[in-house]
């Protein structure tokens, strides 16, 4: 059985990715002693509770046609699903040296990779009538983090 998701099925899955990043980058924070590197892992909980509230702006502004749901689902059992796939994608548990950015930022840089694949995949089965395009954005957020977290690894290593 084969199943089709719609433009606002992903950036459901988009903003519960974002959340979960989130909450990585505040746990990270705990652990790392450095006050230079405890504001950047603070500054990257915001930016994905600001790329969360990117998202849902986004997915506010779909068309209907955009939100149109691909199954019948009278309990809503789909949100449940795609909530547990986002939680199990990108950003979920992962065993990491929290008392060291660098080992903090390759895991953000994987989880990033691995949020890109996430959503190129997911692109595949979005029908262009049902807002593929609008996974771009997405995509483009993530290649953007992956920017900015790779800046900070390399200056690290100077």
């Amino acid at each position: 059985m084969s199943f089709e998701f719609n433009a606002d099925d992903i950036f459901a899955m988009a903003e519960q990715i974002e959340r979960n990043g989130a909450e990585f980058y505040r746990t990270a924070c705990i652990g790392i002693a450095d006050t230079h590197a405890r504001a950047f892992l603070d500054k990257l909980s915001k930016m994905e509770e600001d790329h969360e509230k990117t998202f849902a702006s986004i997915r506010a502004g779909l068309t209907q046609k955009e939100k149109t749901p691909t199954v019948f689902d009278p309990q809503d059992e789909a949100a449940l699903y795609l909530k547990a796939l986002a939680d199990t994608k990108v950003f979920f548990e992962k065993q990491i040296d929290v008392c060291s950015l660098k080992e903090v930022l390759k895991a953000a840089i994987e989880a990033e990779k691995d949020s890109i694949v996430f959503y190129l995949g997911m692109k595949d089965i979005v029908p262009d009538t049902l807002g593929k395009k609008r996974i771009d954005d997405i995509i483009k957020e993530e290649m953007g983090h992956i920017r900015m977290l790779s800046k900070e690894l390399v200056a690290l290593k100077v």
